[in-house]
């Protein structure tokens, strides 16, 4: 057990932790050089395609040290985005060591910091490489001087590196040996194996991954899950590389995965712990809390027969991602479908796009919104999760939305912009510091509703890509929000009703008024168009009807019957409006959806 050593690598988005790690793979010849390719654990055609890490991935190398001794090195590989914190907190249960990548020529930003202190509160070792130090505009003394400031090491503890051209990687393997411990435990004590990451295979059923912190794991024994209390025997057990490696068994201090046949996915749940069924542990190990979601938005299948698949999808999604909660909901206008909780709007994105490429579901997103607090004037508080949740305003006391503290990190010529954005979204600046004379610091609190839409392309356009953005939650506080509900003709859309802020209820009610009008196809009768809060209609517009000429036929003649004709009409048009009701295409909600992206 002293010979194996448990990273991850951990960093900003783009810093390059993809390719380093394609570096590693190539010195310690786990994978071939035929069969090398740019971002090699990256195995899902859109993380290539974005240039993201959206999984963690894990992997198992041997490392022959200077001295001949050789070392296992189960590296994790984690994403960068704020939207996948979750994926970089599992990963971090499962190691004792992290190394923090920090881009030279970018140095310091948002979501490095938060991955630090993930792992500082692991008590991971941290070993800091600065990155891209072979590009021009690498500025080594200050980036250097910005992580002595950050986890207070010395200049000599800080490797330099290259990821592309294969700098400074003997220094990091060596590093690694001699900094970051071994794992503790005791091979004879009872199993006890950390799930940290799951994925379904439709001929094998579901492979775990696995941490094991305590005794041994053996092909062929019986092994119960601690969550489910269900016990199976291990038909397959082994070691992450390239491929899976089995092997007969697997000890304290290793990374592995397992299949034991279950082809349910809600009987694997990711943070649950492994044991032996003969043998079993006395607890469970507490690893990570459970995920918290930030956005919730519905969705729903195109075709109302898909319910089953569409929830079939999204347990096997599930069983990869583990940020993703969801729960049955219906709405009138869209049928069945599904209430799920994400972390941010790239993630809703992304799961999206996961349904249609993996799964071949195409599905209905409705307006993303966030979860509050509701309070009725009997006292009682209860979760506000959808428009439809929320009392009506004699029943309501008081209603509390989620504030988060933003941290964004910029260059000081974009201050003012940053600031200005931040008070239009409801925000109150809170700190404001230089991290040295090119980069500064704000830390702004603000509603968790504000920043869910376009905040993070606005911060992105006005700061030209500079700004770094990273947020966490602080508590919910009394906000006077309103539903905001959509009528055709005095009956309302569920699925476009939204809870927006009294100070932009009106004019978010009246953009929607007009994508509709734009959208919506033209009937035999007047289409009325509203959006109100509660009994007042805070904004119209009108689609008027399709209408036949109907005293084309009369040449001449008295007027009375021009007349009689039209009032016929007349008549017609309005019990056509009493009994015809309006069709949104589905397109039409598409379209009216995007209008808040």
């Amino acid at each position: 057990m002293k010979n194996i050593r448990n990273f991850c690598v951990i960093a900003h988005i783009d810093h390059g932790k993809s390719t380093l790690s394609d570096r590693l793979l190539e010195f310690t010849k786990t994978i071939d050089k035929r069969n090398m390719v740019a971002q090699t654990l990256d195995n899902m055609d859109l993380e290539r395609e974005r240039g993201i890490t959206i999984k963690s991935h894990a992997i198992q190398m041997r490392y022959v040290h200077t001295d001949g001794e050789v070392y296992v090195f189960n590296m994790i590989d984690t994403p960068g985005h704020v939207d996948f914190s979750y994926e970089v907190s599992r990963s971090i249960a499962a190691c004792e060591g992290a190394l923090l990548l920090v881009d030279a020529s970018q140095g310091i930003q948002a979501q490095t910091i938060s991955n630090l202190y993930l792992a500082i509160e692991h008590d991971l070792e941290i070993i800091p490489v600065l990155n891209k130090i072979d590009m021009e505009s690498a500025m080594i003394d200050e980036v250097s001087d910005q992580i002595i400031d950050l986890i207070g090491c010395t200049k000599e503890d800080i490797l330099l590196a290259s990821g592309k051209t294969g700098i400074g990687i003997q220094e990091i393997m060596t590093a690694v040996v001699n900094r970051v411990p071994a794992p503790k435990g005791d091979p004879e004590a009872p199993l006890q194996a950390l799930i940290f990451d799951s994925v379904f295979n439709s001929f094998r059923g579901v492979i775990a991954y696995f941490r094991i912190l305590n005794g041994r794991m053996r092909k062929g024994e019986k092994v119960r899950f601690f969550h489910t209390s269900k016990e199976y025997e291990v038909d397959e057990l082994g070691i992450l590389q390239m491929n899976l490696i089995p092997q007969p068994y697997l000890e304290a201090g290793n990374v592995g995965y397992i299949i034991t046949g279950i082809k349910e996915s809600r009987e694997i749940k990711v943070g649950d712990t492994i044991t032996n069924a003969i043998n079993p542990c006395t607890e469970a190990i507490h690893g990570f809390e459970d995920v918290k979601p930030m956005v919730f938005a519905g969705l729903f299948p195109i075709d109302n027969d898909d319910f089953e698949d569409l929830r079939d999808s999204l347990e096997k999604l599930q069983l990869n991602d583990a940020s993703l909660v969801f729960e049955p909901e219906t709405s009138v206008a869209l049928g069945f479908g599904f209430r799920c909780g994400f972390l941010g709007m790239l993630h809703l994105e992304i799961i999206q796009e996961r349904l249609s490429r993996e799964f071949n579901m195409e599905v209905i997103t409705t307006v993303p919104n966030v979860s509050y607090f509701a309070t009725n004037t009997k006292g009682e508080a209860f979760p506000v999760r959808t428009p439809a949740d929320l009392p009506d305003p004699n029943y309501l006391q008081e209603v509390q939305e989620p504030y988060i503290r933003a941290q964004i990190i910029t260059k000081p010529e974009y201050i003012g912009t940053i600031m200005t954005l931040c008070m239009e979204k409801r925000g109150i600046l809170t700190r404001q510091t230089y991290l040295t004379t090119y980069r500064v610091e704000l830390t702004f609190e603000l509603p968790l509703a504000e920043i869910v839409f376009d905040f993070y392309d606005r911060l992105k356009s006005i700061s030209r890509g500079y700004a770094s953005f990273d947020y966490s939650m602080i508590d919910y506080r009394a906000s006077d929000l309103v539903k905001l509900e959509i009528k055709l003709n005095g009956e309302n859309v569920d699925a476009l009703s939204a809870l927006v802020h009294r100070s932009k209820a009106e004019s978010f009610g009246r953009k929607i008024c007009t994508r509709l009008k734009e959208l919506l196809p033209r009937q035999q009768f007047l289409i009325a168009i509203q959006a109100a809060v509660g009994a007042k209609i805070i904004a119209r517009e009108t689609i008027s009807a399709l209408r036949k000429d109907v005293t084309a036929k009369c040449y001449g003649g008295d007027i009375s019957r021009k007349r009689k004709l039209l009032e016929k009409q007349k008549e017609g048009k309005k019990k056509m409006r009493q009994i015809g009701s309006v069709e949104v295409p589905q397109k039409a909600f598409l379209d009216v959806l995007k209008l808040t992206d």
